[in-house]
């Protein structure tokens, strides 16, 4: 009537990137935590220069940098368990298409001015 407990040790519920790095196992945590926080670096980046970057003097640029990177260690944490890699994918993505429709319109628009 009683049901036996299993004694088996239950993983988190972690992302497929995550899990695919091997960060399951306490070995290679850490080296699935640097993997991670490196994709995180490079994605969130790429997102801030496509979507929100404006030309800054190098001072507020070095500061704006390192706050993020500062930042992304606390989102790295969270891209265990939440779709943070794959949402700053989607971004990317997003983001490079409109900017891509925006440059060929600025171009259609120069190309019809100048006949």
């Amino acid at each position: 009537m009683f049901l036996a407990t299993v004694n088996e040790s239950v993983s988190p519920n972690m992302t497929p990137i995550a899990t695919w790095l091997g960060a399951t196992d306490p070995e290679n945590f850490l080296f699935a935590f640097a993997i991670l926080y490196l994709i995180v670096n490079v994605l969130t980046i790429v997102v801030f220069n496509l979507g929100f970057a404006r030309k800054l003097p190098l001072l507020k640029l070095i500061v704006v940098y390192s706050v993020m990177l500062f930042g992304n260690i606390l989102i790295t944490f969270l891209a265990f368990t939440l779709p943070i890699i794959e949402s700053l994918f989607v971004a990317t993505l997003v983001l490079g298409v409109y900017k891509l429709q925006l440059k060929r319109h600025k171009q259609e628009i120069a190309k019809s001015e100048s006949e």
